[in-house]
Order: structure tokens, then sequence, then C-alpha cells
């Protein structure tokens, strides 16, 4: 007795599944690139300058200043006594850092002025000033 021949179904690949996987993925790079950007301080008005000009360092040092007078360093909170001591932490006395004030445009001019005569005490510390172009 012979058996009834299944008929013969052309062999597919169903995409669909493969397509879904492929956007999941660039949905995975496209979210973790937008974490490998560096931040260089909290985010604050900086003031706008039409003559300012990019500075170059490996790895500089962001001390930040907010509107309402607020000290960080490299994004954590500290008090203008303490700025010095932590970044002569930071700094070997053999290599320059660039340290970037990003101070916010309401901030008090004497609050900039103390902060900036603190950080040029320091040996080792080229001073730069972050604003925006207009």
């Amino acid at each position: 007795m012979k058996l009834p021949e299944e008929p013969d179904i052309p062999a597919t690949i169903n995409i669909v599944p493969m397509i879904d996987v492929i956007f999941a993925i660039l949905a995975f790079f496209i979210m973790s690139s937008l974490f490998l950007t560096k931040l260089e301080g909290l985010s604050v008005n900086l003031p706008k300058a039409s003559s300012a000009q990019q500075q170059q360092a490996t790895e500089p040092i962001a001390v930040t200043i907010d509107e309402n007078g607020t000290i960080s360093l490299n994004r954590q909170p500290i008090t203008l006594d303490n700025l010095e001591t932590e970044i002569n932490l930071a700094v070997n006395a053999n290599q320059e850092r660039l340290v970037i004030v990003n101070a916010d445009e309401k901030v008090t001019h004497g609050k900039v002025v103390a902060v900036m005569d603190k950080l040029r005490e320091i040996p080792g510390v080229r001073l730069a000033i972050a604003t925006e172009k207009p």
C-alpha cells in the first residue's frame, strides 16, 4: 500500500523576527551612545562671548558655579575652602591640567573672582572660563 505524498511546500525564510532583532540592536546602540558623551559640569546658563576660543586638554577639571552660588567640582558640591585641597589631589605638580570654570551668567562677579583666585594659587593649573557663542 502506497502512502499519499505530501505536497511540497516551498522553503521560505521569515525575515520579520530578524528585522525586529536588528531594530532592537540599533535602538540599544543609539541609546547607549547618548551616555558616552562626557559632561564637563552641571547645567548652567553660560555667558555669551563672540571671541571665545576652544581650549584643548586631555582631562579637564570642571568647576561649576550655579546661579545660587553653589560651587561644584566635577559635579560634586564643594566649599570654596576645600576647593584648593581637592584640586591639588587631582593635579600633579609636574603636569599642567586645565580647569574650566563654568559660571552661570547670574552669579555675582565677586564669587567668580574668588573661585578664580583660589585656582590661580594652585601650581600646575591652567585656567579657562566656559562661554557660549552668541
